[in-house]
């Protein structure tokens, strides 16, 4: 992996960090997601720059891992919260929190330090 993409990672990793404690600052139910326009900001925030880090690795990277990572999809979700947000389904992006980031945090942090397998 090439310093750059590494780095990339390394911020990914970032960032689902900080959807993890905004989850744990907010509480982890959709209806209150749902109802708090603060939570919901915190969040696409943190998936926008997630979406836009991960089209910034290497296209190399990105094809090697690509039978791990859905690295276009993350892009796509970055361009909906970006150019949609008014009108984001909820439901999607709290999915995705749910199910999606503790997976990429998962993969960062192998790919990062990989005798933590």
């Amino acid at each position: 992996m090439m310093p750059p993409d590494l780095q990339r990672l390394q911020h990914i990793l970032d960032y689902c960090n900080e959807i993890e404690k905004t989850v744990e600052r907010y509480g982890k139910s959709f209806e209150i997601f749902d109802q708090d326009a603060d939570y919901q900001r915190s969040i696409a925030f943190s998936i926008l720059q997630i979406g836009e880090l991960s089209g910034g690795l290497s296209e190399a990277y990105r094809t090697s891992t690509a039978d791990r990572m859905q690295w276009g999809p993350m892009k796509g979700m970055r361009n909906m919260v970006a150019h949609h947000y008014g009108a984001m389904d909820r439901q999607m992006i709290w999915q995705t929190v749910m199910t999606d980031i503790p997976e990429l945090k998962a993969f960062c942090m192998e790919q990062i330090d990989p005798s933590k397998k």
